[in-house]
């Protein structure tokens, strides 16, 4: 082989050993990213479940379950749910669910930190009283 290609090819390994660790940084970002696009999905249908919940009854532990049903990936020790009522049948009941996420993905949260708060909030007309 002639020396230029010998060299141009020492050239390339060197360059990719320093860029492969910010394109793998890169992709584990994305990757966390789109773990915490499914989470807020996840919170939100669980928020909108316990509304419905709320609506029909008032039992608060029932309010809870339908939201964690509803969220079936989520770890119910890191979920919360608040419930206020104003008023009797026909008046609006809110429930706000609260999920603390950690990040997962490697590195991630060595660079940013420990996890987010999510949190989504739904109201109801409640159908009782």
């Amino acid at each position: 082989m002639p020396r230029s290609i010998r060299r141009s090819a020492g050239s390339a390994t060197v360059e990719f050993a320093l860029v492969l660790p910010l394109v793998l940084v890169l992709v584990l970002g994305l990757v966390q990213v789109g773990l915490l696009v499914r989470d807020r999905l996840l919170v939100e249908a669980a928020a909108r479940a316990a509304a419905r919940a709320a609506a029909v009854q008032d039992d608060p532990a029932a309010v809870t379950s339908a939201a964690l049903a509803a969220a079936p990936g989520l770890d119910p020790a890191r979920a919360g749910v608040e419930t206020t009522r104003v008023g009797e049948r026909g008046s609006p009941v809110t429930v706000r669910f609260v999920y603390e996420e950690p990040f997962r993905v490697p590195l991630v949260g060595w660079l940013v930190g420990p996890g987010v708060t999510l949190t989504a909030q739904a109201a109801e007309r409640q159908e009782f009283g």
